[in-house]
C-alpha cells in the first residue's frame, strides 16, 4: 500500500507539469508566427477594422435578389425592439395573413404584449411549482440549479405560443399596446427573477418545515399575486373583453363588435386548430425519423412540452414548399447570426471568408457545431417564400423578420438553400402538408431529452 502511495505521489507533479506550456513549447509557438508581408498587412488591418469588413466576400455583393417563385401574401413588418420575444412575434406573424384576409384590411398586427404578459406569469407559476417539487433536493442539485438559473425569461418557441393561445386566446394590438417595458425587457425581467428566487427560497423552507400541501399552494398563490402586480405595472392589465373597430381597405369604418380574447382568436382562425401544426427539426447529432421531447420545456403547467420530429433537410424542404404554395407561412428558427449581411438582407454561407483573413481553416460540420455549442437556434422568423428551379428544387428562401423595416431588405431576409442546410434548425408546418409517415412518427411516444441538451 505504501509503495503505491509513493508511486502516485511521484506521478502527480509530473502529470501537472505536462499540462502547462513550458518555455520550449512557447518558443516553438512564437517561432511559428512568421511576419511576412501578408501577415504584417493583415495584422495592421485587423487591429484597425471590424473583422467582418475584412472578411466580406466582395463577389457576393449584388449576387442575390429578393424575388421568388412562390411567396405567401404578407404585409407589414413588426418590431420586437429590445426584447427576446422573436418566437412570439413569429408565431403571431404566421396568422397575420389570415387576419388581413378575414377583416379585409391592408395591415394588421396581433398584440404581442398580451401574450407576453401571460407567458411571464405562467412561467413564474411553473418555476415555483418546480421549486416545490424539488424542495427535498440540495440547493446545489443539478436540476435545482437549472431552475434557479433563470426563473423566467423572454425566450420561447412554438409550443409556448400554442400553450398560451389555447388558454388565453389572441387579441389585436389595439386591445393591448406595447409599453416601454415590453419593448425594453431587461430590467423588468431582472427584477422579476430576483423576486421569484426570493419566493422560491421561502417555499423550500416551508416544505422543509413540514407545511402541508394546501398551505404551500396558498402561499404560492399569494406570491403569484405579487408577480401579477409587477407585470401589470410594467405591461398593463390584459383585457378580459374588448370592442374591436377598424377601417377596411376601402376606408370604411367597421364595428366588429365585442370580443373575448378566445372568441377573437376563433373569429380569425376559423377552422384552423393550433394543435394541427407539427414541429420539424434538423439535428444531425440525433437519429432522423424519430420523435423527441424536451423535459419540462414549456411555459404553462398544464401545457405541452416542446416536442418535434427529427428529419433530413430535404424532407423538411418538401413540406415547406407545399406550405408556401398554399399561402401558409411557417414558424422557423435558425442561427441567424451566422453569415448574415444585415444591410443587404442576405444570409449566405459564402458571405464572409474568415479563413482568408486568418489563413486558418474553420472546418466543423453542422453536427460538430451543435455538439460544441458553436451553433444553435438563436432567432425565430416566419418562413414565407421560396425560389425554385425548373425541377422545383429550392434555390433560395425568405424570412419575414421582426426587427423593423430598417433591417435587411425592408425587414425581410433572403437566404440561400446552402445556408438553410447549415443553419436552419426548426420549422413548424401544418399537418396538411406533411406526409403520413411523419405524422405517424409524431403520434408515437417521444424520447425524453434533458432541458440542458445542447440544442436548447
Amino acid at each position: 500500500m505504501k509503495k503505491w502511495t509513493f508511486f502516485i505521489g511521484l506521478m502527480l507533479p509530473l502529470f501537472a507539469v505536462s499540462q502547462s506550456v513550458d518555455q520550449q513549447s512557447l518558443d516553438k509557438i512564437r517561432s511559428s508566427f512568421v511576419k511576412d508581408n501578408y501577415t504584417t498587412g493583415m495584422q495592421n488591418a485587423l487591429s484597425a477594422n471590424p473583422i467582418t469588413q475584412l472578411a466580406w466576400s466582395r463577389e457576393n455583393e449584388g449576387s442575390a435578389d429578393h424575388y421568388f417563385t412562390y411567396r405567401v401574401d404578407v404585409s407589414g413588418i413588426t418590431n420586437q425592439k429590445k426584447s427576446g420575444r422573436c418566437w412570439l412575434f413569429t408565431s403571431l406573424n404566421v396568422f397575420r395573413p389570415m387576419a388581413i384576409s378575414h377583416f379585409k384590411v391592408s395591415s394588421f398586427e396581433f398584440s404581442e404584449n398580451y401574450l407576453y404578459f401571460w407567458d411571464l406569469f405562467e412561467k413564474a407559476n411553473l418555476f415555483l411549482n418546480n421549486i416545490v417539487a424539488t424542495a427535498d433536493r440540495e440547493i446545489d442539485d443539478e436540476k435545482v440549479r437549472w431552475y434557479f438559473r433563470s426563473p423566467v425569461d423572454d425566450g420561447g418557441q412554438w409550443i409556448n405560443f400554442v400553450n398560451l393561445a389555447n388558454k388565453y386566446g389572441m387579441v389585436p394590438r389595439e386591445a393591448m399596446e406595447e409599453t416601454y417595458s415590453s419593448e425594453n425587457t431587461a430590467w423588468m425581467t431582472k427584477l422579476l427573477k430576483r423576486k421569484l428566487r426570493e419566493q422560491a427560497l421561502e417555499l423550500r423552507e416551508l416544505k422543509s418545515a413540514g407545511e402541508n400541501k394546501q398551505a404551500i399552494e396558498d402561499r404560492k398563490v399569494e406570491m403569484l399575486s405579487v408577480v401579477y402586480r409587477m407585470l401589470a405595472l410594467n405591461l398593463g392589465e390584459p383585457p378580459v373583453t374588448f370592442n374591436y373597430r377598424y377601417k377596411n381597405k376601402d376606408g370604411e369604418l367597421v364595428e366588429a363588435g365585442n370580443f373575448t380574447p378566445k372568441s377573437f382568436m376563433n373569429e380569425v382562425l376559423g377552422e384552423v386548430k393550433l394543435n394541427d401544426y407539427v414541429m420539424l427539426m434538423n439535428d444531425p447529432t440525433r437519429p432522423f425519423w424519430k420523435h423527441f421531447e424536451i423535459e419540462n420545456y414549456r411555459n404553462v403547467e398544464e401545457g405541452a412540452n416542446w416536442h418535434y420530429v427529427n428529419l433530413p433537410n430535404d424532407v423538411i424542404k418538401e413540406f415547406c414548399i407545399e406550405s408556401i404554395k398554399n399561402n401558409q407561412a411557417m414558424y422557423a428558427s435558425c442561427d441567424v447570426g451566422k453569415q448574415l449581411r444585415r444591410d443587404f438582407g442576405v444570409l449566405d454561407v459564402d458571405n464572409f471568408n474568415y479563413e482568408a483573413v486568418y489563413d486558418v481553416p474553420f472546418s466543423m460540420t453542422k453536427a460538430q457545431r451543435i455538439q460544441s455549442r458553436e451553433s444553435g437556434s438563436s432567432h425565430g422568423m416566419a418562413l414565407i417564400a421560396v425560389e425554385v428551379d425548373e425541377d422545383e428544387q429550392p434555390l433560395k428562401w425568405q424570412f419575414e423578420n421582426s426587427w423593423g423595416e430598417k433591417t435587411g431588405e425592408k425587414g425581410y431576409l433572403t437566404f440561400t438553400d446552402e445556408w438553410f442546410n447549415e443553419y436552419m434548425f426548426r420549422i413548424v408546418v401544418h399537418k396538411d402538408f406533411i406526409s403520413e409517415k411523419v405524422l405517424g412518427i409524431y403520434g408515437e411516444k417521444a424520447e425524453m431529452l434533458p432541458p440542458w441538451d445542447p440544442m436548447f
